[in-house]
């Protein structure tokens, strides 16, 4: 029973975890087959997942059902392995320290809602930037979190920015 993977527990983190961070748990959740518990959380959240990015994650296939938007606060007390953040005013905010020792990446990427143009422009985008979330989880779902260290995850998921 020892080669069974632990689970690990990620932090997605933007502004108003309404787009971005409620894709990236969506597809975590999606890809990582049961090796995650995905979390998603804004430091002043919307108090809606913006409807552009349910219908993205929906036209991926992937379920959205059951997420809400909360505030990081609600994470204050649980220990997380990786807390990835996903927009540049989040990034900018002081972010509370959760307990233990996680490790923390840095994934600028625009954010959907905010999109100029039509409906049909805006939902490309979102499945642009959606598309771009899933290659890099595709990326995070190769490291290995039981066996390499701490500093190799976070150099890894530091790496999957540039993608």
């Amino acid at each position: 029973m020892d080669d069974i993977p632990s689970l690990k527990w990620v932090l997605f983190v933007c502004t108003g975890n309404a787009c971005r961070s409620q894709m990236a748990e969506a597809l975590l959740r999606h890809m990582g087959r049961g090796r995650f518990e995905a979390c998603s959380a804004g430091s002043h959240p919307a108090g809606f997942i913006h409807p552009i990015a349910e219908e993205a994650m929906k036209e991926m296939g992937v379920s959205i059902v059951g997420q809400y938007s909360k505030s990081w606060n609600e994470f204050a007390d649980k220990e997380m392995d990786a807390v990835i953040t996903l927009c540049d005013n989040a990034a900018a905010t002081p972010c509370p320290n959760w307990p233990g020792n996680a490790i923390r990446a840095y994934w600028p990427l625009p954010d959907p809602s905010f999109h100029d143009g039509d409906h049909t422009e805006q939902l490309r985008f979102a499945l642009c930037v959606a598309k771009r979330i899933e290659q890099k989880i595709e990326g995070m779902l190769e490291i290995d979190f039981d066996t390499e260290s701490p500093e190799a995850i976070q150099a890894k998921l530091a790496a999957l920015a540039e993608i």
